[in-house]
């Protein structure tokens, strides 16, 4: 895949590796099922779903998904997660083992419950 800009989840699901399509769907779908209110976009060169802020962000890599950002708050799911992180904290999902889709969407759910306690950000005028 190159670095270019993508315009939509859709674009940089259709530059991935066809292998890695279906993971990379699923995991949107997953996202979106916990998140049905979330914005769409592209942050990053990633795709990324925001409501409050960033709830998460997926990208594909030669040899694992990544999701960020580090997933914190939750005991039972911090020790689940522990194997797939990444030096900084970052989730690494290999893709020679099975991608852990319920994991994902217990992520998910932490994360849109986390967001709700955010307060919006005020939108500036110009």
């Amino acid at each position: 895949m190159t670095v270019e800009q993508f315009e939509s989840i859709d674009a940089y699901i259709a530059a991935t590796a066809p292998d890695v399509q279906p993971i990379l769907r699923k995991i949107r779908r997953l996202i979106r099922k916990a998140a049905p209110k979330a914005e769409e976009t592209i942050s990053y060169r990633m795709p990324a779903f925001r409501q409050n802020g960033i709830l998460l962000y997926f990208a594909a890599f030669k040899s694992h998904i990544g999701m960020f950002p580090p997933i914190r708050g939750d005991e039972e799911l911090d020790g689940l997660l522990e194997q797939y992180r990444g030096p900084k904290g970052n989730l690494k999902f290999a893709l020679t083992e099975p991608i852990p889709y319920e994991l994902i969407s217990r992520i998910a759910a932490l994360r849109v419950a986390q967001d709700a306690v955010r307060s919006p950000k005020p939108k500036t005028r110009k």
